[in-house]
């Protein structure tokens, strides 16, 4: 059986995962909140934004899925560059460079943000150029032997929140009074005020270990039928622990913290999201829907660096000049501002569209 060195399903579900990144950055979300929306239309709008501390919303599985699709990733790329030729030390030179630029990009966002120059390690870049090296050099060993690892780099972490020793410090489940925010301290001499922790890259290697994980196990040359039961039944079992933990109180599902229920929950829903592609994309060939998300998909790193620099400071801006003086008159200023991040949105897709036909790839 000849295996795929490409997986469209895993196309669609990184190209969705980066849509919802670009439209949230085109204020997308926040306009809709204008309407003062109420019952169920409260509630849905509400998972489009993380949740202020224990708890569990779509918004929060964002992240996790980003750096699980990069996971899934690195067997195929680490399978073509073999086959073009490279030697080990050239692809572990890549990666290298590869984390090095991720953590450069990742303070220059919190720079861009801050207009000033700040030294932060909050954004999810930052935390990628970590998570990608602790999955790459784990990604020559078994199966149980990576499972063993992540598992270990949660339950350290996990032990450290719970008892380390320093008053102000040593309260695992208080905003700004954990270990994660005393490592702040150390590493950036600031807290967050609202509550992530730059030590997150150390629990939430786990996601991109069990996307290296999976993506060994859609390259192996099994049935398509037990890959996808595999795939199943991990997402399951770390989804009920996950929640279990919650519900017993042993760890508290936090996302701005990393906890161990968190891990294991949004691990889970990443498992079967991936799985549910698998399933409709490659397994059932249901692929007229695919096309726009793979624009979003072929060039992951651009969009979301483009959408939260250019698109969010200059788009949204710019075009609202125009948006404002052909509809303000017609339209109230809640439908005006929808419309223009409606237009936001719609340019960059545009632009993906353009880079795509021209077979742009713009890669690190």
């Amino acid at each position: 059986m000849e295996i795929k060195q490409r997986l469209l399903s895993l196309d669609v579900f990184r190209g969705l995962t980066m849509f919802l990144l670009t439209a949230e950055a085109a204020r997308l979300y926040s306009t809709f909140g204008n309407f003062n929306p109420d019952g169920f239309l409260e509630l849905l709008l509400g998972q489009f934004h993380h949740h202020p501390w224990h708890g569990l919303r779509f918004w929060d599985l964002i992240q996790p899925f980003f750096m699980f699709i990069v996971g899934v990733a690195m067997p195929f790329s680490y399978l073509s560059r073999l086959k073009k030729g490279q030697t080990q030390n050239q692809i572990l030179k890549h990666i290298v460079k590869r984390c090095i630029i991720l953590l450069f990009l990742g303070v220059l966002l919190h720079c861009i943000h801050s207009k000033a120059v700040v030294w932060e390690l909050w954004n999810v870049l930052s935390q990628l150029s970590v998570t990608i090296l602790i999955a790459f050099f784990l990604m020559r060993f078994s199966l149980t032997k990576q499972l063993t690892a992540s598992l270990s780099l949660v339950l350290i972490t996990d032990l450290l929140y719970r008892f380390f020793p320093l008053e102000g410090f040593n309260n695992p489940w208080v905003m700004g009074e954990n270990f994660g925010s005393w490592m702040d301290m150390v590493l950036m001499g600031k807290i967050n005020s609202d509550g992530w922790v730059a030590i997150n890259a150390i629990p939430s290697a786990a996601h991109t270990i069990w996307g290296v994980m999976a993506g060994q196990i859609l390259l192996n040359s099994w049935k398509n039928k037990k890959k996808l039961n595999y795939l199943i039944t991990a997402g399951i079992i770390f989804l009920v622990l996950g929640y279990a933990l919650d519900v017993t109180g042993i760890s508290l599902i936090i996302k701005r913290i990393c906890s161990t229920a968190f891990i294991f929950a949004s691990g889970g829903w990443a498992l079967l999201v991936l799985s549910l592609f698998f399933w409709l994309v490659d397994i059932k060939n249901i692929k007229n829907w695919t096309a726009y998300f793979v624009l979003f998909g072929t060039n992951p790193i651009f969009i979301y660096f483009f959408s939260l620099t250019i698109g969010e400071q200059w788009f949204n801006e710019i075009i609202y000049i125009f948006t404002s003086a052909s509809l303000g008159n017609i339209l109230s200023e809640h439908w005006v501002l929808l419309c223009n991040a409606l237009a936001v949105l719609g340019l960059e897709s545009l632009l993906l569209l353009w880079m795509y036909r021209n077979k742009i790839l713009i890669k690190i």
